[in-house]
């Protein structure tokens, strides 16, 4: 279902947890109340909103009550309720007045903290960036605003965004709701820790490679990382403006597409496609090598669900893709962050240059930039290098994809999003793959890096927890510029997917 950006056209489908929940209105602070409130969608909720049968502040009341109860996740590195208080009772008000609202009416939006907010710090995780101000917002916060949106705070993130399991040592690591002892995932695992812990229903992450992907699969949500360039990101902190991308987080596709819609600014109706002869792709001598079993028995059981519904399951082969992988995805990202980040930091005037932020960061994110992206670095990228990577391979790679999907006539591939389910905190280096031991970047960010180097949409949805009560998840992956399609194909995939639970914690 698409939620256009003029609320006039739009016809929500309430479900029967929103008409409960909204019933239930009129006892304030209910803890039962509050729980159906956390458990609206954004559409739901939205929708209740716009109508006045739900205030904005009663909604935000039941978030932020849901934020202290789970501050043991620490997925926010900077919440003030008494703001997103008064910006919700700003919203009644103007709804009372008889202002139209917009498509995300009153609903409290968590933001990845890197992503520049006028009225927030905008830290990037990182310790020299602990007070900065940014003078405005970012324009997908600010067309998020307009549209009625709020921000319900600023969420934890891998420090920088470099690395994919959200234990930052300057402001605490961030917990999976799932197992507390286990990374969410990163970049984005603040964002994500809050969507699955049902602090919001929709949040703000960003990928570069995998940031959105890799937290969604390990806390049991959905992600959507469109085609690099569908949403603007300036005035978000930078590794590669080739890879660069903000993206929605939830717990429906309708939400996803919802929040698309609005910041792509694409009205067209969104309706679910059917899966009954949709081809799907497999190619199981890249994304299936080194699986966990839990992880390949519960992706090969997705499989099935998609063909009972009627896909079609088409193994295929992409003869080339590691090679080039291993010549433009690393190089890119090391290149580009200390030319990208230093124009960043000097263009929003964070007060403070590129080498002091390192020189003040984390030991562990020192140890990667002095490795990997400064002068001297056993991987310091070179100049020729990075020309060959940006004008030979990386063209190369999307060539690739074109021909594979021009070849296959698939709608998308499927695969597993990552070969295990979520480590525990502090397992960063090896991590056990059944009776073998893989690196951990390997175990995490192989079957993603592709995707988010050749600019494809992307979608994560879970497809069930393995015998340790942990998520699992697979990705669909579309050409570039079928992001409407994909997430389309999601809505159906969603339905013969099923739900997860909640998580206990």
């Amino acid at each position: 279902m698409s939620a256009p950006p003029d609320m006039s056209r739009r016809t929500f489908v309430l479900g029967t947890t929103a008409t409960a929940a909204i019933s239930a209105v009129g006892a304030k602070g209910s803890a039962g109340n509050g729980a159906e409130l956390c458990n609206l969608t954004a559409v739901e909720a939205v929708a209740h909103m716009s109508q006045g049968s739900l205030t904005s502040e009663r909604y935000a009341e039941a978030l932020l009550a849901r934020c202290q109860a789970a501050h043991g996740l620490n997925a926010f590195i900077t919440l003030e309720p008494a703001r997103v208080l008064e910006d919700a009772r700003s919203r009644d008000r103007e709804r009372l007045a008889g202002a139209k609202p917009g498509p995300l009416f009153g609903l409290p939006i968590p933001v990845k903290d890197s992503v520049n907010t006028r009225d927030y710090p905008t830290t990037a995780g990182t310790p020299a960036l602990r007070h900065f101000r940014p003078k405005e917002d970012a324009p997908v916060v600010a067309t998020l605003r307009t549209a009625g949106a709020l921000v319900l705070g600023k969420t934890n993130l891998h420090e920088l965004s470099y690395g994919w399991t959200s234990n930052n040592l300057a402001f605490g690591a961030v917990h999976n709701p799932y197992d507390t002892s286990r990374i969410p995932g990163g970049s984005s695992g603040g964002t994500a820790a809050a969507i699955a812990a049902r602090l919001a229903p929709l949040g703000i992450a960003e990928d570069t490679e995998g940031s959105i992907r890799v937290p969604a699969a390990f806390c049991g949500i959905a992600g959507f990382r469109p085609t690099t360039g569908r949403y603007s990101t300036r005035g978000c902190v930078p590794i590669s403006p080739l890879f660069d991308q903000v993206g929605p987080h939830a717990r429906a596709v309708a939400d996803l597409a919802l929040f698309d819609s609005v910041a792509a600014n694409d009205g067209q109706r969104l309706d679910a496609a059917p899966l009954k002869g949709v081809r799907l792709g497999v190619v199981r001598d890249y994304w299936f090598i080194d699986l966990d079993p839990e992880v390949l028995r519960l992706t090969e059981l997705a499989l099935a669900r998609l063909k009972e519904a009627g896909a079609q399951i088409i193994d295929t082969q992409m003869p080339g893709l590691a090679a080039l992988i291993e010549l433009t995805t690393d190089a890119v990202q090391n290149h580009d962050v200390r030319v990208a980040l230093a124009r960043y930091l000097k263009e929003y005037g964070a007060g403070v240059d590129f080498e002091t932020l390192v020189a003040r960061a984390s030991p562990d994110i020192q140890r990667v930039f002095r490795s990997d992206v400064l002068p001297g670095g056993a991987n310091f990228v070179t100049e020729p290098v990075y020309a060959a990577a940006r004008d030979q391979h990386l063209p190369a790679l999307r060539g690739l994809y074109q021909d594979y999907f021009s070849r296959t006539g698939v709608a998308a591939m499927v695969f597993p999003t990552t070969l295990v389910a979520a480590p525990k905190i502090g397992e960063e280096t090896r991590v056990s793959v059944g009776d073998r031991s893989l690196p951990f970047d390997v175990a995490v960010a192989r079957n993603i890096a592709p995707g988010s180097t050749a600019g494809l949409a992307g979608l994560v949805l879970p497809v069930g927890l393995n015998r340790d009560g942990l998520p699992v998840s697979i990705e669909f992956d579309a050409p570039a510029g079928h992001d409407r399609a994909i997430l389309a194909l999601g809505l159906s995939a969603e339905r013969a997917l099923g739900s997860l639970p909640a998580p206990a914690s």
